[in-house]
């Protein structure tokens, strides 16, 4: 790491997407470079701290100084957050699971970032969203990520009927999330909404012991039992 450069790097710093050994889905280069920052922008302090002091027992948690990017915080502050890195410093992004910039609000200091012309540095972590992906069996080379469908029943409705049938037309995965305690509502949707032989993949619990990632029929679903209430998890679609 470059800590004499005239201006700091923003590092983006994947974190685990549950209570995993750290080691077991980070590379070594994250406990690396924590080791080396003492100014971060994160959602949580307190989950924040707790994942640095998982990662680097011996890190002075005094010397921490955090700036709190969430749904409270003032637009007009975040540019203030690099400010450290126009002095020289560099600072730690971290997101409260997986990649930051990813359905996570850092995108926001990001876009900021390339403004200032300040270096951004994505280090590898576990992202939920490509792991579904990856384990679908669907279209890993025209995919899309739509984030939360709307809380609305009826517009719910609406809007998986649209991704359907775009991706029929353009034989392009459809990605969702949601939040976890209105993930059943969301697949009771599905299975009322989305044709029997649209194909869904459901991923549970991605990198923790009790993961579950399967892909089958509306129609398949629709015998199945499952639980997903307070689970974090990934919906994909695709229709042929």
């Amino acid at each position: 790491m470059n800590t004499t450069s005239p201006q700091g790097i923003l590092y983006m710093i994947p974190t685990m997407l549950g209570d995993t050994a750290p080691l077991e889905v980070l590379p070594l280069s994250i406990k690396q470079t924590i080791e080396n920052i003492d100014f971060y922008i994160a959602e949580n302090e307190k989950t924040a701290r707790r994942f640095i002091k998982r990662i680097s027992p011996s890190k002075s948690q005094p010397s921490l100084h955090f700036q709190l990017l969430n749904k409270y915080t003032d637009p007009l502050e975040i540019p203030s957050f690099l400010d450290p890195c126009l002095e020289g410093t560099s600072v730690g992004l971290l997101s409260e699971a997986g990649c930051p910039g990813i359905a996570d609000p850092g995108a926001d200091v990001v876009k900021i970032a390339h403004e200032k012309g300040i270096q951004v540095v994505p280090l590898v972590g576990p992202s939920s969203i490509l792991l579904a992906l990856m384990a679908s069996g669907m279209n890993g080379q025209s995919f899309a990520f739509n984030g939360y469908l709307p809380i609305d029943g009826a517009e719910r409705g609406k809007a998986l009927k649209k991704f359907e049938k775009l991706s029929k037309d353009i034989q392009q995965s459809q990605v969702f999330i949601e939040t976890p305690y209105r993930n059943d509502k969301l697949f009771q949707e599905m299975l009322k909404k989305l044709h029997p032989d649209t194909r869904l993949c459901i991923g549970i619990d991605i990198t923790l012991p009790t993961e579950y990632i399967v892909t089958k029929t509306i129609l398949e679903w629709k015998k199945t039992s499952l639980d997903l209430q307070k689970r974090p998890a990934v919906f994909i679609i695709h229709s042929f």
